[in-house]
């Protein structure tokens, strides 16, 4: 941005007190995976904010069962809102603390499985289940698929809807009173003044089933925003495009295209956005907290373990036009079943990574903010440097900036500073080119914005 307009323009960025971004629409989210509530809660009004994402997804806030492993949040026990992350009145102050600084919640909702069949005892809430007679407080065996059977052919609809997902007890949408569970446990959850829901397992879900549910919660609120987890798989009988009209859908692809631009010197450049859903439709993201694990698709992803690498993707996803980003907030982990370390406060961001706070993530929040759904120009690549612009309104440049080069932006003339140093570096331009240069090699990320 310009240095005159530096002051003015990051006061435009922060948030309208009590007015939610659209994140249903377009804007940053940012995954806080495992944070507990009140840790959320503080990060909304110290991080989050201030620096301009739209909203939060959140781990399930429902009973589970109990477990150290991060997957135990995977496996519903019942609806109460009593999980590792917190109590209900917890989670009731961080909706409304995230809401006054204008970030939205957006609920991971576990809706295809109960829990486990092998499972049964106590969750974290107190509820007793069985999962092996099909036991739970909401539910019997009458709401699940009958007879169980494994999902075990992708290039079957009806094994991978109708069947049991790494055993997990599949409940029946096809059922009225699953459905009117679901959406009351959703109405709910609205009600308390959660912006959306990402749905878990939505390829395991028939989409007529989803449309029943979303029709009931739409009666009561209609802009609820909804991300369908879908998984891409090559020659498989489900396909993304089939959910693109209940929301977004994620785009499992759009993390395997990031990955060969930011680790094979942007070759795979050209490839980007083809064969993909519609930008309208996708949610796109490096990574997620599957596949950094090399679980559900594609595990060739980069994840923080590179960071570096994770850096320049993270700037290439933020920067470019494609699809709603969600940006991944992890903690660090030996064994892919490791739970959050419960024992560290996120905020320290010692044994939780925080890669939302890392400059050239943060900084390129405020980037998309600028340029919006502009489009990209004049791309132009440089040795290991890739570089273009977003209509009128920015450029960035990705890759090793030790070595001064001139690239075209399109930008109006005049000296503008570098977001992600916070204006240690800034850019001269003249008939609309400039000279991209950084001593700090740890940065490989360049932006600016008008």
């Amino acid at each position: 941005m310009l240095l005159g307009l530096l002051i003015l323009c990051c006061g435009l960025l922060g948030p309208s007190l009590g007015l939610e971004r659209p994140c249903g629409r377009e804007g940053v989210i940012v995954h806080l995976f495992e944070w507990p509530w009140n840790a959320i809660a503080q990060e909304c009004e110290s991080v989050l904010g201030p620096i301009g994402y739209c909203g939060v997804q959140i781990s399930p806030p429902n009973e589970h069962i109990q477990g150290s492993q991060w997957w135990t949040r995977y496996q519903p026990v019942s609806y109460t809102l009593k999980s590792r992350s917190g109590t209900e009145e917890e989670f009731k102050s961080m909706v409304s603390r995230c809401k006054k600084v204008g970030v939205s919640i957006i609920v991971d909702l576990v809706i295809n499985h109960m829990s486990a069949q092998e499972t049964k005892g106590v969750g974290s809430a107190g509820s007793h289940f069985d999962g092996s007679k099909q036991e739970y407080s909401e539910y019997s065996h009458l709401d699940f698929h009958q007879p169980p059977c494994e999902v075990n052919n992708y290039k079957d609809g009806n094994n991978v809807r109708n069947c049991y997902l790494v055993g997990l007890n599949d409940l029946n949408g096809g059922s009225e009173y699953v459905r009117s569970k679901v959406s009351e446990y959703a109405i709910r959850l609205l009600e308390l003044g959660v912006g959306g829901f990402r749905v878990d397992a939505a390829k395991h879900m028939w989409v007529e089933d989803l449309k029943a549910i979303q029709d009931r919660i739409s009666e009561k609120f209609p802009d609820a925003s909804y991300f369908f987890e879908v998984i891409y798989g090559d020659g498989e009988a489900i396909k993304p495009e089939e959910y693109v009209g209940l929301g977004k859908v994620t785009e499992f692809r759009a993390s395997s295209w990031i990955s060969c631009i930011a680790s094979q010197g942007f070759e795979c450049l050209n490839g980007y956005g083809q064969n993909m859903l519609r930008s309208g439709n996708a949610f796109v993201s490096v990574d997620n907290h599957d596949n950094q694990r090399g679980h559900g698709g594609d595990n060739s992803v980069i994840t923080h373990k590179n960071p570096h690498i994770y850096k320049m993707a993270s700037a290439f996803l933020l920067a470019h036009s494609y699809g709603q980003k969600r940006v991944m907030s992890s903690y660090y982990f030996n064994d892919s079943d490791q739970g959050p370390p419960l024992d560290s406060r996120p905020k320290d961001c010692n044994a939780w990574v925080c890669e939302h706070r890392w400059p050239e993530i943060r900084n390129m929040v405020r980037f998309a903010n600028i340029v919006g759904d502009s489009e990209v120009l004049h791309y132009q690549h440089k040795g290991s440097v890739l570089g273009f612009s977003r209509g009128g309104k920015g450029f960035v440049a990705i890759g090793y900036l030790g070595r001064a080069m001139e690239f075209y932006t399109g930008l109006p003339d005049g000296t503008y500073c570098d977001l992600i140093s916070n204006c240690v570096w800034n850019m001269t331009i003249s008939n609309g080119y400039g000279t991209v240069y950084k001593e700090d090699r740890r940065s490989p990320v360049f932006a600016i914005g008008v």
